[in-house]
């Protein structure tokens, strides 16, 4: 054992075999090295493409989908490698996607960012509706789409100065109350209709909620909002029906409310 000690020392203290040793350590690395780079270079990788002509704004399906092996050299720029980031995701609303092509990242986007992606997600019969709001009314940018919130409508009679054709009751009202609730919200958009959250680098301010109703409760909305004798407000408030497994369905909470926006519009629609 001692010997063979010995020999070890003599080897490496010999500068001329040190460098042998070196140079021949460092062509295995390079051949090593070249031999991985060639066989990543050649190597065919395989990718998702698209089995026939996909238009803009479609959902993807499985059946869309084929996967093929291409030489790595033809995955330069954004294609996309992993089905799971294709299937079931939608083509962009200025894409056309052609038979035989491979998907890339801008091509392909979530249904949210679909500028007309609300009207993917809404039952039959309702109607859109989008509801004016801020930063303080959307509590600090919190309703995010996918949430439920009710509706409480405030209405205060304005002071003109003609009290005429009203009670004194009348001059005095304000009111108060929820209105409508489980209402769905299916998009949150800014002043230029752009979805708030689809770009998480960019801040942008909520302008409107878009949710669906139907079609009675949408005229009674509007007919509050239209209300030219007297300020009224939509609040949307959040819920937490979006946390239950079966979110309760989308009613009318006061009909007292109903009652009387149908009352009031009607007099001023006879009024002319």
């Amino acid at each position: 054992m001692g010997n063979l000690s010995v020999g070890i020392k003599k080897f490496l203290s010999n500068k001329n075999t040190v460098t042998v040793v070196g140079v021949v350590v460092a062509v295995l690395v390079l051949y090593i090295a070249y031999n991985m780079r060639v066989n990543a270079a050649v190597n065919p990788v395989s990718v998702p493409y698209a089995k026939q002509q996909i238009s803009p704004g479609i959902q993807i399906t499985e059946d869309m989908v084929g996967v093929r092996d291409v030489p790595p050299s033809m995955l330069e720029g954004d294609v996309i490698t992993n089905q799971a980031d294709v299937i079931d995701k939608y083509s962009n609303a200025d894409t056309l996607i052609p038979e035989g092509s491979l998907f890339y990242t801008r091509q392909v986007v979530e249904k949210e960012q679909l500028p007309a992606n609300i009207i993917l997600d809404y039952p039959k019969g309702y109607v859109l509706y989008n509801m004016p709001v801020s930063i303080e009314s959307t509590y600090g940018n919190s309703i995010y789409p996918g949430n439920y919130i009710d509706i409480y409508l405030r209405i205060t009679r304005k002071t003109t100065g003609n009290e005429a054709a009203t009670s004194a009751n009348d001059r005095e009202l304000m009111q108060y109350g929820k209105f409508i609730e489980n209402v769905k919200v299916l998009a949150v958009k800014d002043s230029s209709g752009q979805p708030v959250f689809s770009n998480l680098d960019e801040q942008r301010t909520p302008a409107m909620l878009v949710f669906a109703l139907p079609e009675e409760y949408y005229i009674l909305l509007k007919k509050a909002s239209y209300l030219s004798l007297y300020n009224s407000e939509l609040v949307p408030v959040p819920t937490n029906e979006s946390l239950q497994d079966e979110p309760d369905d989308l009613e009318m909470s006061s009909e007292s409310l109903r009652e009387w926006i149908d009352t009031v519009t009607y007099w001023e629609e006879s009024m002319g």
